[in-house]
């Protein structure tokens, strides 16, 4: 088997897999939130959060290591401005992600503890949620405009 080709094929489906668990996730998590019942919040977050480890953590390092193996493999420098490009995007990614990991945990956390006392989220969990939302925007963002500089490769000035 073309050793490019199996390098290609996890490179997408490390690709797939990343913005196929972070719109479900964010799917998953924005219908809990609107029924304002803390132990199902608690209870997507607490999937989420497996989620994340699960796939979305796996991905993100087999994409830097798969897109650099690739890379070498066709003989494309590092410096190319699309490759330059797609890594700052990736960094950027996550600067906005890591936090999210730490906000789902506390999420969880805070939506359990109600749960057990009957209450809705406390407005500390609403206010996390809040921040954990927002932060997907860019995040996602930055996925969706690597995945389309792998795909078009445009051309830029070596870095």
């Amino acid at each position: 088997m073309d050793p490019v080709l199996v390098l290609r094929w996890l490179h997408v489906i490390g690709a797939c897999v990343l913005l196929g668990t972070g719109a479900g996730i964010a799917f998953f998590m924005l219908m809990a939130w609107r029924t304002g019942r803390s132990e199902l919040i608690a209870h997507v977050a607490d999937t989420v959060v497996i989620a994340d480890y699960l796939f979305t953590a796996t991905a993100v390092v087999a994409q830097p290591v798969t897109g650099v193996l690739l890379a070498r493999a066709l003989g494309w420098p590092l410096t190319q401005g699309w490759i330059v490009a797609g890594l700052g995007l990736y960094v950027v990614t996550g600067v906005f992600w890591l936090p999210v990991v730490w906000i789902q945990k506390r999420i969880r956390d805070l939506a359990r503890a109600a749960a057990a006392r009957g209450e809705p989220p406390p407005a500390e969990a609403r206010r996390l949620f809040r921040i954990w939302f927002a932060c997907g925007f860019p995040a996602f963002a930055a996925v969706l405009a690597i995945v389309w500089l792998m795909l078009a490769r445009p051309s830029a000035p070596a870095a």
